[in-house]
């Protein structure tokens, strides 16, 4: 493979006239010559054909499981072809920021009819144009609800803790004051938020199914901090809203979550998407950017970039996010799916999945020595007690199968509507007979 140079030889020559000088390392004349490199310590290139064969090799390391039992933020759901199809098409596969409206028409609706499904799915009057993940999200999220007199931010100990590590982040660079509400019995504790909200309360962040896979008390929890005089947050998991309550439904101010489970890949845990929406009230908080529909000067329907509010390019050194861009392919990608499944379509591959768990759950507490440990209502993941953990974890492995998330309770266990009852049963069968 030769190199890649933009520009002829005769196109060099004539830059290099124009400027004055006859040669390349003549613009480099101020710089000292022990310190220009004559070459690059980098092995030799490689054909096409042996780098396809290299990397071929390379992915023969991976192990790929064929049925995966493990959630804790990235989901195995089953992808409809039409997902891949639409979005590999090259008019959509560029790293095009879309400003100029006049040439980026395609872009600018796909991202805006994305934004108007979102809202659909939470229940919100508003969505961004998406941000870089599910964790950037709420951190963002906090950003959004803070003001100048209400600066302390609470979030609950059930949720994600990799999502909690990233706010605890942004916070300590923002000089947020960040309290996290304890949890009880694997849910956030109602009693211990209202000690200790404050008058300087500014929201209070939820997860919805939380982290164990339960579903919270959202609307007592929302009552409590709008009590307290708090925005309310709620970080759900988008197929789960196929069935249940939105973030709106429970009085949420801002939803937000992680898009992946809407048709990406697990892809070794990226790219993925962060969704943002809240009510009209807060559209100008919003981080990132937002696409509208307008007409232009003959009446025809157009798109443009509407609003970007918080931009650091618009509000300089008063800008309260650094985000001015948006996961756009993976936007595109979480569009086509939701447009693909339809309301009916994810309504079942969400009660698919919380049947499926369910049916796991019953399957695995039948083996001595493996039960429930927390009570309550779940979704798609559980957590069990499960005696020799490593021995019964790659015991599955071994059989293809990648069980549950080792948690400090126990193991998180999750179920999709892509694992079918026979695997459901062959993974019991294998837990049953180790612990036997």
């Amino acid at each position: 493979m030769g190199s890649y140079v933009p520009s002829s030889g005769t196109e060099r020559e004539e830059m290099l006239k124009k400027i004055g000088v006859a040669t390349v390392e003549e613009l480099y004349a101020s710089v000292p010559h022990e310190m220009l490199l004559k070459s690059l310590n980098l092995p030799e290139g490689k054909s096409e054909l042996e780098v396809s064969a290299e990397m071929e090799a390379l992915a023969q390391k991976n192990t790929i499981f064929k049925t995966v039992l493990r959630g804790a933020g990235a989901y195995d759901h089953y992808i409809p072809a039409a997902v891949k199809s639409v979005t590999s098409k090259e008019q959509f596969v560029t790293a095009y920021t879309p400003y100029q409206a006049e040439i980026s028409q395609g872009i600018l609706q796909s991202i805006f009819e994305y934004q108007t499904m979102i809202c659909s799915l939470t229940g919100m009057d508003v969505s961004n144009a998406s941000v870089y993940d599910g964790a950037t999200a709420m951190a963002e999220a906090v950003a959004m609800c803070k003001e100048r007199k209400r600066t302390k931010a609470y979030i609950s100990a059930t949720v994600n803790p990799v999502y909690l590590d990233v706010v605890k982040t942004y916070c300590s660079a923002s000089n947020t004051d960040l309290t996290v509400v304890p949890a009880k019995d694997g849910k956030t504790d109602a009693q211990a938020l209202e000690a200790l909200l404050s008058d300087t309360a500014s929201c209070l962040l939820v997860q919805q199914p939380n982290f164990y896979g339960l579903f919270e008390d959202a609307e007592t929890l929302g009552n409590i901090a709008h009590a307290a005089g708090a925005k309310y947050v709620i970080c759900a998991n988008p197929i789960s809203l196929g069935i249940c309550k939105t973030p709106a439904e429970y009085g949420a101010d801002v939803a937000v979550g992680e898009g992946q489970p809407l048709g990406m890949p697990l892809a070794f845990g990226g790219p993925y998407l962060g969704f943002m929406a809240c009510k009209e009230s807060m559209q100008r908080k919003l981080p990132g950017r937002i696409v509208g529909e307008t007409t232009d000067l003959d009446g025809k329907r157009g798109y443009v970039l509407t609003l970007q509010a918080r931009e650091q390019h618009i509000r300089r050194e008063k800008a309260s996010s650094n985000i001015c861009s948006n996961q756009a392919l993976c936007a595109l990608t979480a569009g086509v799916y939701m447009a693909a499944m339809g309301a009916k379509g994810m309504a079942q591959a969400a009660t698919l999945s919380m049947s499926k768990a369910h049916y796991l759950a019953k399957s695995l507490c039948t083996v001595p020595g493996v039960r429930m440990v927390y009570d309550g209502d779940y979704f798609n993941e559980f957590v069990t007690t499960l005696p020799q953990c490593d021995k019964v974890l790659s015991a599955l492995e071994k059989k293809g199968i990648l069980g549950g998330l080792p948690v400090e309770e126990g193991v998180l266990w999750c179920a999709t509507e892509k694992v079918s009852k026979e695997e459901l049963d062959r993974a019991a069968a294998i837990v049953k007979e180790v612990l036997a």
